[in-house]
């Protein structure tokens, strides 16, 4: 097994198909489609390709620790008590522990995303 993994930003495989949970919906209908592409340290850092539809939808990190990377698409992210920001293909961001906003897909959006819990 080798410790250095590329992540494809256009896999092939199925994805992983879901919708937003109704308690997190707030307006919309977005579909979800996620490519798991590595699991580390027990399932506590997971690395892969995420896909949303437009919709919006409450983000509630709890203790994770989310980095992102835009691949394609619009995304505005409103945390609760702060400023609205924008992300569009080539940004990146990070979402800490505690994180809780609002996110609204504006343009579907494919994201390179790593996640610690």
């Amino acid at each position: 097994m080798s410790l250095l993994i590329r992540l494809d930003p256009a896999p092939t495989a199925a994805p992983k198909e879901t919708r937003a949970d109704p308690a997190r919906l707030v307006s919309g209908d977005p579909a979800f489609r996620t490519w798991a592409q590595d699991e580390s340290r027990g399932g506590a850092v997971r690395t892969g390709i995420w896909e949303a539809t437009p919709g919006e939808t409450r983000s509630i990190k709890g203790e994770t620790f989310e980095f992102c990377h835009i691949l394609q698409g619009v995304v505005e992210i409103a945390e609760d008590g702060g400023d609205t920001r924008t992300f569009r293909a080539g940004d990146s961001f990070v979402m800490k522990p505690g994180f809780t906003g609002l996110w609204r897909t504006i343009e579907t959006v494919r994201k390179i995303y790593v996640v610690v819990s």
